[in-house]
């Protein structure tokens, strides 16, 4: 019975939660002082793909731009987003972490619903 009641919660947190995350989409991110051409480039054409639904298109470009600058918060939140919609949550959890430690101060990233969700403040380090 009582294994029972926490899959029932389960299943209703998960119903619930769901619709809140839905509308979060990835982010932009302007070019600053010292900012990677060529991140931004590949963060603009993974932000095209993920739009049409190609997440595992989306999730190259998105670590390529991470990689060619991996100081910028939204790539790690694009690339998070991806892997969430590819269902590698673990991943996921430890991008969301780096892009909190790279916001810069970003609304975006630091309220973002599915963000706080996988990577609560309890960790050191975010």
């Amino acid at each position: 019975m009582r294994n029972l009641s926490l899959i029932l919660f389960a299943l209703i947190f998960t119903c619930f939660s769901l619709p809140a995350f839905a509308d979060e989409g990835p982010l932009k991110f302007s070019m600053r002082e010292g900012s990677n051409a060529s991140a931004h480039k590949h963060n603009e054409e993974g932000i095209s793909h993920y739009k049409q639904g190609h997440y595992d298109i989306a999730l190259k470009h998105f670590q390529l731009a991470s990689k060619l600058d991996s100081r910028v918060g939204e790539s790690h939140y694009n690339e998070a987003l991806c892997l969430d919609k590819l269902g590698k949550h673990g991943d996921a959890t430890n991008h969301f972490y780096a892009a909190r430690k790279y916001a810069q101060g970003s609304s975006a990233i630091l309220g973002s619903k599915i963000l706080n969700a996988h990577a609560p403040m309890k960790r050191e380090g975010s």
